[in-house]
């Protein structure tokens, strides 16, 4: 796989001071969808998630604050219980 083609990635943070948390749940907004709380998907490149990842770590404390990124593999099984927050035709 390339470096530079965009696959599907799930972001989760758990981030301890609400003013970060803030911070970084605005940027990721802006990046992905939200899934749930503190869970984003977001569609970019290996080289722009080392771009991504760059900008959160002057948001969060790397102490006391977390976030992971994984890459879904393409054609990931995937199943849901109860209701979504997502609009039912967008498809991931």
């Amino acid at each position: 796989m390339s470096q530079h083609a965009n696959t599907r990635w799930l972001v989760a943070y758990d981030i301890a001071d609400p003013r970060r948390l803030g911070r970084v749940f605005r940027y990721l907004k802006k990046q992905g969808v939200p899934l749930q709380y503190s869970v984003f998907m977001v569609e970019a490149s290996a080289v722009k998630m080392e771009s991504l990842f760059v900008q959160l770590s002057k948001m969060v404390n790397a102490q006391t604050d977390d976030v992971r990124a994984y890459r879904l593999p393409v054609n990931a099984w995937q199943a849901k219980l109860g209701s979504s927050i997502l609009p039912e035709d967008l498809l991931l």
